[in-house]
């Protein structure tokens, strides 16, 4: 005659769906702890005039939100291009308003200004030293800084053009940022009136397609700026 196990001594039914359910939830926990996480955006705020700012685009096809679809496409998702662009701004204005700008915080800065400076004739020597007082705060904050060039016409004259555009470089290397030598770099030949079908009726303001060039031509030195972020090194 066999005897029925009692199963006094063996797991009971309960037993044995209380250790699975501990089990679950044990992989569970251990899914998630080696499961990538999302990297913290990086801001990137962008400080200049008409030409950051997208004056006359329509919304979703100026620089900033251009340049942040290019870096979407280079897998740079979690990097967000603040727009911090104010159309007819100088120098000097940038220069007064960089705390503001920085105020919700950064990890890296674009400055693209001087374009105004230009158009008003104002001293070289003037815009140079706005754009070394700003340089000189943002290294103070350890914020690697991106520097985007001008390049003044002939008609200036060769002394004003050689000051103007010599500026930006001698900055850079002075800061030890990066340096974008031209803003309209991609896009300008240097032929008086080519490529006028990538700009606005104005003749200064590039359209969508003329801004889209210009974010191929930058967009090496944005990649780079990055990294210097993410590696917190200064300038």
């Amino acid at each position: 005659m066999m005897l029925a196990s009692s199963g006094r001594y063996g797991p009971t039914e309960r037993g044995r769906k209380t250790a699975a359910a501990f089990l679950a939830l044990l992989t569970g926990v251990c899914l998630f702890a080696l499961a990538p996480r999302a990297e913290e955006p990086l801001r990137l705020v962008a400080i200049g005039d008409s030409l950051t700012a997208g004056y006359g685009l329509e919304q979703g096809t100026g620089f900033v939100p251009q340049l942040d679809a290019w870096l979407d496409g280079e897998g740079l998702a979690e990097v967000v291009v603040v727009n911090m662009g104010v159309s007819g701004d100088t120098t000097a204005g940038g220069k007064a308003r960089l705390d503001w700008a920085l105020a919700d915080g950064a990890d890296a800065v674009m400055i693209a200004l001087g374009g105004n400076d230009l158009l008003r004739g104002i001293p070289p020597e003037t815009s140079k030293a706005n754009l070394a007082d700003m340089l000189e705060r943002l290294s103070a904050r350890d914020l690697p800084v991106l520097l985007v060039g001008m390049e003044a016409p002939l008609n200036y004259g060769p002394d004003y053009k050689e000051a103007f555009d010599g500026m930006y470089p001698a900055l850079a290397e002075r800061y030890d940022t990066l340096l974008h030598p031209s803003f309209f770099e991609g896009l300008a030949s240097g032929e008086t009136g080519a490529n006028q079908d990538l700009f606005q009726n104005d003749g200064i303001h590039p359209n969508a397609e003329g801004v889209g060039l210009m974010v191929e031509a930058i967009g090496a030195r944005v990649i780079e700026l990055v990294d210097r972020a993410r590696a917190g090194a200064p300038g």
